[in-house]
């Protein structure tokens, strides 16, 4: 799958060796039953294209990213912008984007900045089951 058709639909990049992240990789697969959302972990080389394609350093591993419609979300815009697109009252979270981006990406960066501490981490990425494959690019 060439970089251009896997951008067809909206592609989360996650740290793929957090557990945090690959715990809300299958939260987000879980809650979107249309399988509108791909995802990638930034470390591949898929995700690595797409941070020099933004201008994103290599090593920009704590954040979440989104691309939708070409536009890219991170941090805590990310996490919202996901929501909106789950089902059930996920998308209720979106209230939260009239909190000044500056708030919300404080608390943000302070669970970010904790995730291997209090989630732990493993040594290497997250590998999908073969019924969450489809999702994932590379």
């Amino acid at each position: 799958m060439g970089a251009d058709s896997a951008l067809d639909k909206p592609v989360v990049l996650f740290d793929g060796v957090c557990n945090l992240c690959s715990s809300s990789v299958i939260f987000i697969i879980k809650r979107d039953r249309g399988s509108k959302i791909k995802f990638a972990s930034l470390q591949s080389e898929f995700g690595q294209e797409q941070m020099k394609r933004f201008k994103l350093p290599a090593s920009l591993l704590n954040s979440v990213l989104l691309i939708k419609n070409g536009k890219l979300y991170q941090r805590s815009n990310a996490a919202l912008e996901i929501a909106s697109m789950l089902d059930g009252l996920w998308p209720l979270f979106f209230i939260f984007k009239i909190v000044p981006r500056f708030f919300r990406d404080i608390i943000y960066d302070w669970i970010a900045k904790n995730r291997y501490r209090w989630f732990g981490k493993k040594e290497e990425c997250m590998i999908p089951t073969p019924e969450m494959r489809e999702r994932f690019i590379n």
